[in-house]
């Protein structure tokens, strides 16, 4: 039996070092929650805006850049007042910053892209 248990932890240990090892070059991630699973769904969309949306980043002084590489990857999702369920593209609020938000986003994700349609100031 500690023979088997030998052979077993000289395949595994070494195995699961070369896995971790594989997996954080390519800087993958293994997040399960629902919040995390739509903000990257989201993230991988073509991203479209509605004219509102425009003139309220321009008015907020935030570019497109700071929204796709700070804002909603640093967001959660506020699913009570979202509409996930909507068909065929669910609508989703998103909170900026996690912690006492400073800005609420209102966009719908569909199949090919995430428009949004609305940003309030919270604050």
């Amino acid at each position: 039996m500690l023979k088997k248990l030998k052979f077993y932890l000289i395949g595994f240990v070494p195995g699961l070092i070369i896995v971790f090892f594989i997996l954080n070059q390519k800087g993958t991630s293994c997040s399960y929650f629902p919040n995390d699973r739509v903000i990257a769904e989201t993230l991988t969309k073509d991203f479209s805006y509605s004219g509102q949306f425009k003139r309220e980043l321009e008015a907020n002084k935030i570019s497109e850049k700071e929204l796709k590489d700070n804002i909603i990857p640093n967001g959660t999702i506020n699913f009570d007042k979202s509409n996930a369920q909507k068909k065929p593209c669910p609508e989703y609020i998103l909170n900026y910053p996690k912690n006492n938000p400073t800005y609420e986003i209102h966009y719908s994700k569909c199949k090919d892209k995430a428009e949004f349609l609305d940003l309030k100031k919270i604050k």
